[in-house]
């Protein structure tokens, strides 16, 4: 009998559960006013700013329909701007504002206790070699994406 092998289930509940856990540590952190997928859009922005939305888009592998009326509540709550470039003003680049900027440093936070929740027993060797399985596999199903 052949054995079914269970990454993609596996995934999907890791998904599933450091998701919950996420959301509570925000909240115990008091940050209340964004979520989980906001704050990935937020991270992208992080790393770098003023990108047009088919960038952050790629960035944060979420669709432009996805992403519009998730940039929509941000913009509106005040973390993000929209602002024409001035190098081709048919490109519309996504901005952080001081409002963003002030939480960045209590979402890092969080983010670093996620990271030893999830990595807690693992060496730096195997952390390695996971992450680089990992890229693997969102490599293999980009390529069908």
């Amino acid at each position: 009998m052949k054995i079914q092998r269970q990454g993609g289930f596996l995934i999907a509940k890791i998904h599933q559960v450091s998701g919950r856990i996420f959301a509570k540590i925000l909240k115990k952190a008091r940050v209340s006013e964004i979520n989980p997928a906001q704050g990935r859009i937020l991270f992208a922005l992080w790393k770098k700013d003023g990108i047009p939305i088919t960038e952050l888009a790629r960035k944060t592998l979420l669709s432009k329909s996805t992403l519009t009326s998730m940039l929509d509540r941000l913009e509106n709550a005040g973390f993000i701007i929209r602002v024409p470039s001035k190098k081709d003003r048919r490109t519309i680049l996504i901005k952080r504002t001081e409002k963003d900027k002030r939480l960045e440093s209590k979402y890092v936070q969080v983010s670093d206790e996620m990271i030893k929740l999830f990595y807690n027993g693992f060496t730096s060797e195997e952390i390695d070699a996971f992450e680089e399985c990992l890229k693997r596999i969102l490599a293999n199903l980009t390529k069908k994406d």
